[in-house]
């Protein structure tokens, strides 16, 4: 029966690439990195009841265990090429491999992402993916480049996700047209767009970039603390949907956005003189992005709340084993 599963994991999402020797099948894949080119790869695992809900759709399952892995490359500048996937399921259920496996490759096609190994065993209902990607020598974006003087600036908008897994967990009858709201909330949460395109884009421009997966405090305060300086956010610019702002109160929209996980946009920082550049070339590329601060000296993230003062952030966002 895995061997079934397999295969049919395989078929799913068979993607022709040049520099996939050997794919799936064998005990290792056979894989030609270009010559000139760095090799970036990251590794993310969901775990069901921890990082997705139980009872989503195995199809929306293996959208996001791709797309959140996606992001890292995303925030590095990298472009990708290859995943391995691990899938651990609590029994052979072809149909939830069928699924998740129309998701992860509805993904993977557009940027020509190729699986070419992993494992399935039995156990509770958890994925990790492994991706690989490329980004030339010298224009990788890190964490660790900010400074004093910069403008921090993040992509499409934040809180969505978190309001789609309150919509989740808290369901209302609703008339329409706020179901249609709590749908696009949802989806934000199910299906993340992992912005590829942007961090290819930020190549040169960009001093420091992260993915806003655990919050943007929290992730910001990563930028922070790899590159020793200290942030000053307005609470006011931050950029939030209009489904968010239509279906809770300001207090509330604001707490989704400011510490809110499962965005998977990008934060980065970019020299003051660089901001208008970059937000036309990302504007052309139809994610946008919001100016929310400056980098200062200092330490940890400070956020200046709608009435001027600072706000307590004390939650700064999700931590695994809290």
């Amino acid at each position: 029966m895995e061997f079934r599963l397999i295969e049919r994991i395989r078929e799913l999402t068979a993607q022709a690439r040049d520099d996939v020797q050997l794919g799936i099948g064998d005990d290792a894949a056979l894989l030609l990195p270009p010559v000139g080119q760095h090799l970036a790869v990251a590794l993310d695992t969901l775990v069901e009841g921890v990082h997705f809900p139980r009872g989503t759709a195995a199809a929306d399952i293996g959208w996001k265990a791709l797309a959140v892995n996606l992001s890292d490359l995303a925030a590095m500048g990298a472009s990708p090429a290859w995943a391995l996937l691990g899938l651990t399921l609590p029994r052979a259920d072809a149909d939830f491999v069928e699924g998740f496996a129309e998701g992860f490759s509805k993904l993977a096609r557009p940027h020509r992402l190729a699986l070419v190994g992993g494992d399935t065993t039995r156990g509770p209902l958890a994925i990790s993916v492994t991706v690989h990607g490329f980004v030339p020598p010298g224009k990788a974006l890190t964490r660790g480049g900010a400074r004093v003087g910069d403008a921090v600036l993040v992509t499409g908008t934040l809180g969505d996700a978190a309001a789609g897994l309150q919509a989740l967990q808290q369901p209302l009858s609703d008339d329409d047209t706020r179901a249609g709201l709590r749908a696009f909330l949802i989806e934000r949460l199910n299906r993340p767009t992992p912005r590829l395109s942007a961090g290819v884009a930020l190549r040169g421009q960009a001093s420091a970039c992260v993915d806003v997966s655990d919050g943007l405090v929290a992730d910001l305060g990563h930028i922070c603390s790899s590159s020793g300086v200290a942030a000053e956010i307005d609470a006011a610019l931050l950029p939030r949907s209009p489904a968010l702002m239509a279906l809770y109160d300001e207090a509330a929209a604001l707490q989704c956005a400011l510490i809110g996980g499962d965005d998977y946009e990008l934060c980065f920082t970019v020299p003051a003189a660089r901001v208008a550049d970059v937000q036309a070339d990302l504007s052309r590329l139809g994610c946008g992005a919001t100016r929310i601060g400056r980098i200062v000296e200092g330490a940890g993230v400070r956020v200046r709340g709608l009435d001027g003062e600072w706000m307590n952030t004390d939650r700064p966002g999700w931590e695994h084993f809290a």
